[in-house]
């Protein structure tokens, strides 16, 4: 990852950062919680993914998005992976559902 690259997510990091700080909301929810006793210690964890975008042509973009099985799009594939959720072969959705078949 380029220089330049880096740098955006650091400031990215940094806008959240102001974002939640300066959150009115936030500052009311935390004076109320101090009020009743308590101190607040808030840490978020925030997770950045990128993925490099290629300039292509519409029908690149169309045949990517008929690889991808059932109702998941090309990206939606490549999130699930990104959880290590894999979809076996012939199936079109994550395994949730009991292993009993029935029939109609």
């Amino acid at each position: 990852m380029n220089q330049k690259v880096k740098n955006l997510i650091q400031k990215l990091g940094e806008a959240i950062h102001e974002s939640v700080s300066e959150s009115e909301d936030i500052a009311g929810v935390v004076k109320n919680i101090r009020e009743q006793g308590f101190d607040v210690l808030l840490m978020l964890e925030a997770t950045i993914g990128l993925n490099e975008v290629e300039a292509e042509s519409e029908d690149s973009t169309e045949s990517i998005e008929e690889e991808a099985e059932g109702p998941f799009t090309h990206s939606d594939l490549t999130f699930l992976k990104s959880l290590r959720i894999s979809l076996t072969d012939g199936e079109s959705a994550p395994a949730d559902s009991s292993s009993g078949t029935k029939e109609a």
